[in-house]
């Protein structure tokens, strides 16, 4: 692509969404922990745009505000493709430049194949459009080529030929051209004579090519170009989602013990050489260095993770926390804000909540950091080297100092001192004899009830 070259990307984001049956606005649907629409836009980020445009309908308040920071413009009618693409062209006054049109319900595009389809355009083509070839191409428009291999024209499924329904090479919709010749010459001669009725963007590559403009076609994976219309698709988008991710993951040195037992979301980090064990979910926001090893069963969102650390199993860590280098955090611990440095360890049945915890401290099973009175969020500090024994409850706000011990089954309630022992725990009370003579009691009592 001519770096010199202005890019404006216009995201068609203006459909009903009715088969979704979902009150949320289809292109908000999330995949891998992020909407269709961001997908989108962050595929058209990728390749530094100068403008881009989200068209959308009056009604999709929630579609405007996921719109930042691009523009906005609103379609008053849904009349078609090539009626919607003309609604951006407001926002693109005074753009002179290559105007790219993507679908924000078609969110597995990559921006490698985005540049490949503005590459034709620095092969000379007057307009670009990405096809592919699917399992079934019955529904799909044909992309009609000539003899040289140029693009002669595209014809909708519901308008084909016999002749032409055989074709297999099919349009994506995803269409590159110059911005003046799209909106000043190719779109205002668009007109409605088809079977909807309707303007379709898809007729500009015959007006172009009447006007003896060079069109072109290039093929993309039929994987990339996945529509999404209905909760079954939105499924079958996550799964080939997921896919694409394990084998990213794998070949960038990541080790996956059961690949399709692990789910990434969009923005998941993993460095070479860590190990993910069965059934872990990442979720949005995670980062892990490389050498860390997670044990199967754990679920990850917002996280930062050292080298060295151990996860797992059965580990729950929730957004803001930060796990240091050679940390251990075991079975059943769940941390939330929780900032623990290097070497420390929680191994067993334990929650971490708005709490930073020292180098090399230990804490015992059974801890808890009570960081709410149902108001507000408190903080609890564990110093370097510090032990908290099991069982234990920190009423936050408190502090532990470095080195100090907590004994077990204690409720601190009150700072403690570095090298200190903080015990909290009523006496041990016994009296000899007594379940001897308890047992026969209740015999006596059982045996008169018979």
């Amino acid at each position: 692509m001519t770096a010199a070259r202005p890019l404006a990307v216009i995201v068609l984001a203006a459909g009903q969404g009715t088969r979704m049956q979902s009150p949320l606005p289809k292109v908000l649907h999330p995949i891998a922990g992020r909407t269709m629409l961001a997908h989108v836009l962050a595929a058209a980020a990728a390749l530094s745009p100068d403008r881009v445009v989200v068209v959308t309908r009056p009604d999709a308040e929630a579609i405007g505000k996921a719109t930042a920071p691009a523009r906005l413009a609103v379609q008053a009618e849904q009349l078609g493709t090539g009626h919607a693409v003309m609604a951006a062209r407001k926002e693109l006054e005074g753009f002179h430049g290559d105007a790219l049109v993507l679908y924000a319900d078609t969110p597995l595009l990559t921006a490698e194949t985005l540049r490949r389809i503005l590459a034709a355009r620095d092969g000379g083509a007057s307009v670009a459009v990405l096809g592919f070839r699917p399992a079934d191409p019955a529904a799909y428009g044909r992309l009609v080529l000539a003899h040289d291999g140029s693009l002669q024209k595209i014809v909708e499924a519901k308008d084909a030929t016999s002749a032409e329904r055989k074709i297999d090479f099919c349009n994506s919709g995803v269409l590159a051209a110059d911005a003046r010749t799209l909106f000043d010459d190719l779109l205002p001669r668009v007109g409605t004579n088809n079977a909807k009725k309707e303007y379709y963007l898809t007729d500009v590559i015959q007006i172009a090519v009447a006007h003896k403009l060079r069109c072109a076609a290039v093929e993309g994976a039929a994987a990339e170009v996945l529509g999404v219309n209905s909760q079954d698709e939105l499924a079958v988008a996550e799964a080939a989602f997921q896919r694409r991710a394990r084998a990213a993951h794998m070949a960038a040195g990541v080790t996956l013990s059961d690949p399709a037992t692990v789910y990434f979301a969009a923005d998941t980090e993993i460095g070479p050489g860590t190990s993910v064990g069965q059934n872990v979910v990442f979720g949005p926001g995670v980062s892990v260095a490389g050498g860390v090893t997670i044990k199967p069963f754990c679920h990850l969102e917002g996280v930062r993770i050292a080298r060295g650390a151990i996860i797992g199993p059965f580990a729950r860590l929730r957004p803001g926390s930060e796990i240091g280098e050679d940390v251990h955090i075991g079975n059943f611990v769940e941390t939330k804000a929780a900032k623990i440095d290097r070497g420390a360890k929680a191994n067993h049945l334990t929650y971490l909540g708005d709490v930073t915890i020292g180098a090399e401290a230990n804490i015992g099973a059974g801890t808890i950091t009570c960081n709410y009175d149902g108001f507000f969020k408190y903080q609890t500090e564990i110093g370097a080297g510090a032990f908290i024994g099991s069982n234990s409850a920190l009423v936050a706000p408190v502090s532990v100092g470095a080195n100090a011990n907590i004994g077990a089954g204690s409720v601190i309630t009150r700072n403690v001192a570095a090298d200190a022992l903080a015990i909290e725990r009523s006496p041990q009370v016994e009296k000899p004899g007594w379940a001897a003579k308890f047992r026969t009691l209740m015999r006596a009592r059982k045996a008169k009830k018979d």
